[in-house]
């Protein structure tokens, strides 16, 4: 249902930044890393150490729960960044009537990001960045709050990756949108903390 952008020319605007907050999930590297081994003895490649198959399923699905909060946190962040992202363009005169939806803006994100902001996420060592954006928009589309383990099922926490790259599909398809590129629109990317800081120095700097 995306258009092209070839009409903006050589116009280039500025977004509103998106800002990213830390998770207060409370939940230990190590623990995502023993959540990890017990689905690698599971499916037999790394020897077992011993511990019975149904606590290995449980320690896996509780893994699987802890990295879909953590991805549905983060997309919290992102619509919001969308939102503010259509909001600004419903105010430029040169975007109006071009068909700028939410979508556009994820599209942008997760398919070609300006290069700044592809570093950025490289340093922080984020390598498929177009995944983790993609599907924490995915879970957002779906769910108003964060479901608790109950709520959702075995099967899904099973796959939910899966299942949040299909709700992408699905989000990006649901209303024509224009394409947006990084020749024409660009945006900056910050941790909280980072940016608290920076308006910090601005304001001293006053």
């Amino acid at each position: 249902m995306a258009t092209t952008s070839t009409f903006f020319g050589t116009s280039v605007w500025s977004l509103p930044p998106l800002i990213l907050h830390p998770f207060n999930e409370r939940v230990p590297p190590s623990a995502l890393l023993d959540n990890s081994k017990a689905a690698l003895m599971l499916s037999g490649l790394i020897p077992s150490d011993g511990t019975d198959e149904e606590t290995l399923r449980e320690r896996v699905l509780k893994g699987r729960y802890a990295e879909m909060r953590m991805l549905y946190f983060l997309g919290k962040d992102v619509v919001r960044w969308l939102e503010q992202c259509v909001d600004w363009a419903d105010r430029i005169p040169e975007l109006a009537d071009r068909d700028i939806q939410p979508q556009s803006f994820a599209g942008l994100l997760t398919g070609n990001p300006p290069e700044a902001v592809r570093r950025k996420l490289a340093d922080w060592g984020v390598a498929d960045y177009a995944a983790i954006f993609s599907r924490a928009i995915g879970l957002n589309a779906v769910f108003g709050e964060a479901p608790g383990i109950s709520g959702v099922s075995t099967d899904f926490l099973r796959g939910y990756h899966r299942y949040a790259d299909s709700l992408f599909r699905c989000y990006m398809e649901s209303v024509p949108h224009c394409a947006l590129g990084d020749r024409n629109f660009r945006f900056e990317l910050y941790a909280s903390g980072e940016y608290s800081r920076m308006l910090e120095k601005q304001w001293n700097a006053e």
